[in-house]
């Protein structure tokens, strides 16, 4: 009896912390939870756990300074791939990253989920910001 008691105020808790977040803060956890499961499933083999890279083959998705002056052109980057030399975290890589051709919803919960782990801070990216940023590919 009283476990069940118990376990009904830790829902009730729940529920109420779930509906006292804002739109934008339930928009941000739904983007960034996905994110994570697409981050897992088709980054992490290369970019490793804890967004490290892999020595001088892979960059690290750490580099917050290197992910803002490259904000518009990431998705360009995921969905297209990537070739050529770059510096990140004052280490140049020549190597080349694999089209994903993921859908673009998956391109903004992924790259919401990078920009908001390992140390970065950025906010949310949206689908409709991804499909602005894919318009400019060159």
């Amino acid at each position: 009896m009283r476990s069940g008691i118990v376990i009904g105020l830790l829902l009730s808790g729940i529920a109420l912390l779930v509906a006292c977040q804002s739109e934008d803060q339930l928009e941000f956890n739904r983007y960034y939870s996905n994110g994570r499961v697409v981050y897992q499933s088709k980054c992490q083999n290369c970019h490793g756990a804890n967004g490290e890279g892999l020595q001088s083959l892979i960059p690290p998705l750490t580099d917050s300074v290197y992910l803002k002056a490259n904000k518009t052109t990431l998705a360009c980057y995921l969905k297209y791939g990537l070739k050529g030399k770059i510096n990140v975290s004052k280490k140049q890589f020549d190597g080349e990253m694999p089209a994903t051709g993921i859908a673009d919803i998956h391109l903004a919960e992924v790259l919401t989920y990078i920009n908001n782990s390992f140390g970065n801070k950025s906010g949310v990216v949206t689908t409709q910001m991804v499909n602005e940023d894919l318009s400019r590919c060159n």
